[in-house]
């Protein structure tokens, strides 16, 4: 039995704010420390190498590539729209050696894609020597 007159009976209050302000202080403090790295801006050290230079070289066909994507075969400048165009260029510049050396002198700044274009064009002649040129080290 209920001997309370005119009492209405209360539902219980639930306080947010404290829940609240503890989700904020979280909320706040994995933004702070939360570090966001962007890896297209890696800067990467080209290597360098300390070799003597070899007594008998082969033929060889010096393909370098400038930092805006041009070609220049042998001291010529080149200009194609296919590896496979670029393949009989390389042939052209081979001459009748049937295995030449690649010597690809790429710049620092060069696309990754123009030097693969040589790769590829090189591959498609049949050319299975492909070297890199790289600096003397400073002292």
């Amino acid at each position: 039995m209920d001997f309370r007159r005119g009492t209405s009976r209360e539902e219980p209050e639930m306080n947010l704010v404290p829940l609240i302000d503890v989700l904020l202080v979280i909320l706040i403090f994995l933004m702070v420390t939360t570090t966001y790295s962007k890896y297209a801006e890696l800067q990467i050290n080209l290597p360098t190498a300390d070799a003597p230079q070899a007594a008998n070289r082969p033929k060889q066909v010096d393909v370098a590539v400038t930092s805006n994507g041009r070609y220049i075969v042998n001291n010529t400048p080149v200009a194609f729209s296919t590896p496979e165009a670029f393949s009989t260029e390389l042939k052209r510049a081979a001459g009748d050696e049937p295995d030449p050396m690649i010597v690809i002198d790429a710049d620092a700044s060069a696309t990754h894609q123009s030097v693969i274009q040589v790769l590829e064009a090189a591959r498609l002649a049949g050319y299975a020597r492909v070297t890199f040129a790289t600096q003397q080290k400073r002292k």
